[in-house]
């Protein structure tokens, strides 16, 4: 499986990104700059976190317009699994892959520590090698990571079981129903806040985000099986 990280200027966490895919994975990855216009060599599609240009006017707001951003949109038409975490969670809003919006941290600052999230749903191309129930180790590092959306899109969400991860114990920024992450609703797409990237080796202090991104080679893998 190939992957591509998406560079916009003031991404810093795609060389995260792109260890946790070639180091740990040992898959195929590519940095790809926002002026790019094609991803079909691509199976997966991956938008780090960071400070895309300078989080100006909202988090994910100028970066929702780059170039590249009409191939994320294609290439999520086309079924392919889009991962966005952070700013890239951030990104995914402003474009209208994911629904809601995100705001400030409930308590105005920005926040860089380790937190426990819930496991909501297993049965997904993101999560299929989780349990549901599972308590994991992640590190969050944002200033705007409130999600909120509005009542008819929440239900939506929790009909169709697309919350995917919760903050357990703690809600640390003040996000709505302690929501972690979401997916679509066709369940190629996802956002979360946390930082998988970050927690894929136990000389980072957790090897609980590992299981993310082997979930996607997974759901790949037996999607594209060839039988005689």
């Amino acid at each position: 499986m190939k992957f591509a990280v998406i560079v916009f200027p003031g991404s810093n966490c795609d060389a995260d990104m792109y260890h946790a895919i070639k180091d740990e994975l040992g898959e195929e990855v590519d940095y790809v700059w926002h002026t790019e216009d094609n991803l079909d060599r691509y199976d997966g599609i991956l938008l780090p976190g960071g400070f895309s240009y300078g989080d100006y006017l909202r988090s994910g707001a100028l970066a929702r317009f780059s170039t590249i951003m009409e191939q994320v949109v294609k290439a999520a038409e086309e079924g392919k699994p889009v991962l966005g975490i952070c700013n890239g969670f951030q990104i995914l809003l402003e474009a209208g892959l994911l629904p809601g919006a995100m705001r400030r941290n409930e308590q105005l600052s920005f926040i860089c520590r380790n937190v426990k999230l819930k496991v909501e749903n297993s049965q997904t191309p993101f999560t299929n090698l989780y349990t549901t129930g599972e308590v994991l180790s992640i590190p969050i590092a944002h200033g705007e990571g409130n999600y909120f959306c509005n009542d008819q899109t929440l239900a939506e969400l929790k009909k169709e079981n697309r919350i995917l991860f919760t903050y357990h114990e703690e809600n640390p920024n003040g996000s709505l129903e302690n929501i972690a992450g979401i997916m679509n609703a066709r369940g190629n797409v996802f956002g979360m806040m946390p930082h998988p990237e970050r927690a894929v080796d136990a000389l980072l202090g957790s090897e609980d985000g590992l299981k993310l991104f082997q979930s996607i080679v997974k759901s790949w893998r037996e999607s594209h099986v060839v039988t005689a």
